[in-house]
């Protein structure tokens, strides 16, 4: 393994990087960094949860004056959620260096990003639509740009970016540096990497590395129906520390969180319909381990960086097998293991296969848990918990009432009720789960562009899919680019909304 002082860091940014806990590179850290630190372009095929943000961030803050007051570095990226993280670790990278990295996307008022702006941050890190805002009020000034990187390309394409991430591009300083990472080399990603790269280095993450190797994999065959109460039972029966839940819609998200916290779970949902403060809110509750269980779509859990997340449920199969990588790489990160369970009805069962071939990994099948063995689990933690409580010592209140209780019964009877007391028994409290429709393997071409391979109907006019699946080139789906979602879906990219205060209405991150 490459140790980072190998790298030809500067002594400040080593000792900032070791702060963070790193000590060694990942393998495209590895091979990225000291390209990078030359200033020439780099073309990178890396997943998510592969360092991927330190392989660009490290090199673009060495090269950064941080004596400079002016805006040096640019990076694009798909949604305010990887906007905000990727300027989190840009700033724990960078603080020893004293560089400051300001987060740019929709759904904060603008006016107090400007009041950002004109502190002079050396690196912006912005959502396309919300910098096209920027650069049209001349609120941002680009010209001293020195590297400009483009994280998550390939999903800022699919969310339908690919002009305005043009725009850009060509309004830029031509003599710059242009990083681009992507998980996936679609001919558009080429197209741009041509027109905008000068012969760029091409790093790629090799397959093995890309495939989730500390993830168990599983799938439960059942039907729609039984969807709820198997969760249910693998959550009694797993006790995850932290798990979050993919659902394909936003109504399911909140269906599925309304019944969690009608069994007495301590969950919550996260998807596009939530206002900026309520998603800051809802994943800092993860974080700091409020709730344990977090319900989300594809798109609001993208670029989410939680660690000790120990369990990935897929609830609906995804929209596609890349889309399955990125929720499963939620959990055994760090070099850690982690369980990923994706719920596959008889219909669906083909997506088996599809998953297999792109994460190289066989999925075991896992038989849905009986009433019975969830007892048996539950009966296993109480007794778990007993037992820590007697490690612990601290019960010396309690020995004189449990010596009187000895006195007038056995020993075996008083143990079973505590024990029985501290069970959990399995709730099978009624709750409403709307039926969804399966999902299909996307078909390349047809009527609008790379589009899903049916038409949902579960959540109003896009909810499993919508004309063109996850709206890669149709309407509806989870609103990746939707124009009607499975609400207004008025917005573009996630983090699109329409706001009063800026002239002509267009469609904004």
């Amino acid at each position: 393994m490459t140790k980072f002082q190998d790298l030809q860091l500067s002594e400040a940014l080593v000792k900032g990087v070791h702060k963070m806990g790193f000590e060694e590179a990942t393998p495209i850290q590895a091979e990225t960094i000291p390209v990078a630190l030359t200033g020439v372009d780099v073309l990178g095929q890396a997943q998510t949860g592969t360092g991927k943000t330190a392989a660009f961030g490290i090199p673009t803050i060495e090269r950064i004056d941080s004596k400079a007051r002016q805006v040096q570095a640019l990076v694009l990226a798909p949604t305010r959620e990887l906007a905000i993280q990727v300027a989190e670790e840009l700033n724990k990278i960078g603080e020893t260096k004293r560089v400051y990295a300001l987060p740019v996307y929709g759904g904060q008022q603008i006016d107090r990003q400007i009041r950002g702006l004109k502190k002079n941050p050396q690196i912006v890190v912005a959502t396309p639509g919300r910098l096209m805002d920027h650069m049209k009020r001349k609120t941002i000034k680009l010209d001293d740009i020195q590297t400009v990187i483009l994280d998550e390309a390939d999903e800022m394409l699919n969310m339908g970016f690919v002009e305005d991430i043009e725009t850009i591009l060509a309004g830029l300083p031509e003599e710059r540096q242009t990083l681009l990472f992507s998980a996936t080399m679609p001919p558009q990603i080429k197209k741009i990497a041509e027109r905008f790269m000068k012969s760029p280095t091409i790093i790629k993450v090799k397959a093995k590395e890309m495939t989730v190797e500390n993830i168990n994999q599983q799938f439960l065959e059942l039907r729609e129906g039984q969807k709820f109460d198997t969760l249910c039972r693998l959550i009694d029966i797993d006790s995850p520390e932290l798990s979050i839940i993919f659902a394909r819609t936003k109504k399911r998200v909140d269906e599925v969180t309304e019944a969690l916290i009608k069994r007495g779970y301590t969950a919550d949902g996260l998807h596009g319909d939530l206002t900026q403060s309520k998603r800051d809110q809802v994943i800092r509750r993860f974080k700091n381990g409020t709730i344990d269980i977090l319900v989300a779509t594809d798109v609001a859990a993208r670029g989410l960086d939680i660690s000790g997340v120990t369990h990935v449920y897929n609830f609906d199969v995804p929209q596609d097998p890349e889309s399955y990588v990125h929720r499963i790489g939620r959990t055994g990160r760090a070099g850690k293991t982690g369980t990923a369970l994706t719920f596959i009805t008889p219909r669906e069962f083909g997506q088996v296969k599809a998953i297999e071939r792109v994460t190289n990994k066989k999925m075991n099948r896992r038989h849905v848990p009986t009433i019975a063995e969830v007892l048996e689990g539950n009966q296993k933690q109480a007794a778990e918990e007993l037992i820590e409580r007697v490690q612990a010592g601290d019960f010396k209140a309690y020995t004189q009432l449990a010596t009187e209780l000895l006195e007038e019964y056995e020993a075996v009877e008083i143990l079973a009720a505590a024990l029985r007391g501290l069970t959990k028994e399995p709730d099978s409290t009624p709750v409403e789960i709307s039926y969804a429709e399966p999902v299909r393997v996307k078909r390349q071409g047809g009527r609008g562009g790379d589009r899903g391979g049916y038409r949902g109907r579960n959540d109003r006019r896009g909810g499993g899919g919508g004309r063109g699946g996850d709206r890669r080139g149709g309407r509806g789906g989870e609103r990746r680019d939707g124009r009607s979602g499975d609400r207004k879906g008025s917005f573009r990219g996630d983090d699109r909304r329409r706001s009063d205060d800026r002239g002509p209405r267009r469609p904004r991150d």
